[in-house]
């Protein structure tokens, strides 16, 4: 099997390619990642050797015709993914994230080939605190971001390419993911690194609001099942019942750190925040059989402490850049 991979030398993209070259060897791998700031080849220098790697843009048709045309399987990652951001200035956001899908969409069409899309919960917006609700793959979309609302609509473009146009595609919603190779502008690697250089965690608002968390391992795992086992058409969400409040998760790194739990700051909220978001993973459970391999969220965030603190050379050359955007924001 010869396997193109979107925004592989991104987080989750270069964490699923380095899982496809240990647990199956006998797959050909391409990646085609623009390498933007959140890109960095570094991320794959593990295995290298092992890979195809292209720099080149989602939104270029030739690019994406060509390799699309040499493969016989799309797994969709590369994507703009950060909220803050997107408030500030959503138009890569519908550059990569819409286009980019189009693109790749018109592409395996072309060319008969299978099609896998990575996507987020925050395209179902945002439940109530005490809701004992979560998302399923039949809750309606309700984004709230620049950044969700995108995701939403490559979403609902790969749908329509599916009944329209008969492409295989499956889809995989999931909820947030952490572990190596993270980029430090995201919450939990911002805030063990801001640890490691003595630099108090903040907070949005009261901390009070809820993620549900999946080691980055475990998503990959469950994106291979739905490549192995999916159902052409269907929708899976992918998640490990790891709902944590953001103080909850600040605190618990920094007691993995040997620091105080209080010793952090709360700042102003940012605008349309979501409250809480939970994944019902049932159907992925049931009918394809995935199991995650980390059962608690504490053991899953000590091991990604753990790695930033050995892989300070990779990180620390983003760390100034985006602590300076951030400070630009007023975040």
């Amino acid at each position: 099997m010869h396997l193109l991979v979107t925004g592989g030398a991104g987080f989750i993209g270069a964490n699923f390619v380095h899982q496809t070259v240990r647990e199956h060897p006998d797959v050909q791998v391409t990646v085609l990642d623009a390498l933007t700031y959140a890109g960095d080849e570094r991320s794959l220098d593990p295995v290298a050797d092992r890979v195809t790697f292209v720099k080149g843009d989602i939104a270029d048709p030739d690019v994406v015709d060509r390799l699309v045309g040499a493969t016989d399987l799309v797994v969709h990652f590369a994507a703009e993914s950060h909220n803050d951001n997107s408030l500030h200035d959503p138009w890569p956001f519908v550059r990569t994230n819409v286009i980019g899908t189009y693109t790749l969409l018109e592409a395996v069409r072309r060319h008969g080939v299978r099609y896998h899309h990575v996507s987020t919960d925050e395209v179902y917006g945002d439940l109530e605190l005490d809701d004992p609700a979560k998302f399923t793959p039949d809750t309606p979309y309700n984004p709230s971001s620049p950044y969700s609302s995108t995701k939403a609509s490559s979403d609902l473009l790969v749908r329509a390419w599916a009944r329209s146009f008969g492409v295989q595609a499956t889809i995989s919603n999931c909820s947030n993911n952490y572990g190596p190779y993270q980029h430090v502008e995201k919450f939990i690697p911002r805030q063990v690194t801001n640890v490691i250089d003595g630099v108090r965690p903040k907070l949005y608002g009261s901390g009070q609001n809820v993620r549900d968390w999946i080691h980055v391992e475990d998503h990959n795992a469950a994106v291979w099942t739905i490549l192995e086992k999916g159902r052409a058409g269907e929708t899976y969400l992918i998640g490990a019942d790891g709902e944590k409040d953001n103080r909850t998760v600040v605190e618990t790194i920094l007691e993995l750190m040997g620091q105080d739990p209080d010793a952090y700051d709360l700042v102003s909220d940012r605008p349309g925040h979501d409250l809480r978001y939970a994944i019902d993973a049932t159907k992925l459970r049931t009918e394809l059989g995935w199991v995650p391999r980390y059962t608690t969220f504490r053991d899953g965030l000590a091991a990604t402490v753990d790695w930033y603190r050995a892989h300070e050379a990779w990180w620390r050359p983003q760390k100034d850049a985006t602590e300076a955007r951030y400070a630009k924001l007023g975040r």
